[in-house]
């Protein structure tokens, strides 16, 4: 008869628990390892780095804004600070102080003439848009209906001065010497069919309006308080010719950063189709937008502080 047998004691399942457990712990740590170099690659492939970039607006309250901060988000991993500046002598000096990225609130001609009177260097990256200068008439429905002697209303400032100008002659109604620039006057007519008046831009509109004017150079913002539709204008410049070209609006940034890639990836993000929607709804669709290279606002710029200077002596 055999020796009688003990029971067989039970087996010790503990180690096998650890096993699993520690197993199951290496292949979370795993996938999550491929999903955080995954991710990195991503990230580097498209160029992705998380920054911020401010900006120098002046209208940081337009819905597109908020448009084009979350394409910037989305597509190249930037967070957008606007910086809202209410008085527009504030965003160049702010930007050449580095308290700022980049600006976008200018046209060319603007800038030019900051550059000039104070010694700086900042430089066009990307167009926007240009808005037409409009003329305006109450009683006739083109300027080739305007009598010999007319008076004619057009800002007074600097800026817009010239360019009213140089509308009133692409019209046919006055010549200017040299074929005017930038910068020309009123001392800068060599023929005229109308007189010319120059007044305050915040006027011009109000002077058609009570009849002191046959015509008037209105600049948008004040006919649109005007009650004037962009339809009624009667003669307004080209935005693809090259009287317009210094008229174009830009993104600026120091010298140091005309070619900072993702400096120049931001102002094309500008022309993507939602955020010019909400451009045209802002501006009652008055903008023609233009997407001329970075070089050549440059060379225009050149060209205008050219002029300027010339201008100036």
């Amino acid at each position: 008869m055999s020796a009688p047998q003990l029971p067989a004691r039970e087996r010790n399942r503990r180690p096998l628990v650890i096993g699993i457990i520690a197993a199951i712990v290496v292949i979370v740590v795993v996938i999550v390892l491929i999903v955080v170099n995954r991710s990195n690659a991503d990230d580097s492939a498209s160029g992705a780095t998380p920054k911020t970039v401010s900006i120098g607006v002046a209208d940081a309250s337009e819905p597109y804004w908020k448009t084009y901060s979350t394409l910037a988000k989305d597509k190249y991993n930037v967070t957008i600070k606007l910086v809202n500046f209410s008085d527009y002598s504030q965003p160049n000096p702010a930007l050449s102080q580095g308290q700022t990225d980049l600006n976008e609130f200018q046209h060319i001609q603007y800038l030019a003439n900051y550059n000039v009177t104070t010694g700086s260097d900042l430089q066009p990256i990307g167009a926007t848009a240009v808005y037409p200068l409009p003329l305006y008439s109450t009683k006739y429905s083109t300027p080739s209906e305007l009598p010999e002697g007319a008076k004619v209303a057009i800002p007074n400032d600097a800026v817009n001065e010239a360019r009213g100008l140089l509308v009133l002659q692409a019209a046919d109604l006055i010549t200017l010497k040299d074929g005017g620039n930038a910068f020309s006057t009123v001392t800068d007519i060599e023929t005229k069919k109308v007189d010319v008046t120059a007044l305050d831009a915040s006027q011009t509109a109000n002077a058609l309006k009570s009849n002191s004017v046959a015509a008037a150079i209105v600049n948008q913002n004040f006919a649109t308080q005007a009650g004037f539709q962009k339809d009624e204008a009667i003669f307004k410049d080209d935005p693809s010719s090259t009287s317009a070209a210094p008229y174009v609006n830009v993104f600026v940034a120091q010298n140091k950063d005309k070619n900072n890639s993702l400096y120049l990836d931001l102002a094309k993000l500008y022309h993507t189709a939602s955020v010019e929607k909400g451009v045209q709804e802002a501006n009652n669709d008055t903008a023609v937008f233009r997407d001329t290279s970075a070089a050549d606002l440059q060379k225009e710029l050149a060209t205008v502080e050219s002029d300027a200077k010339a201008a100036a002596k």
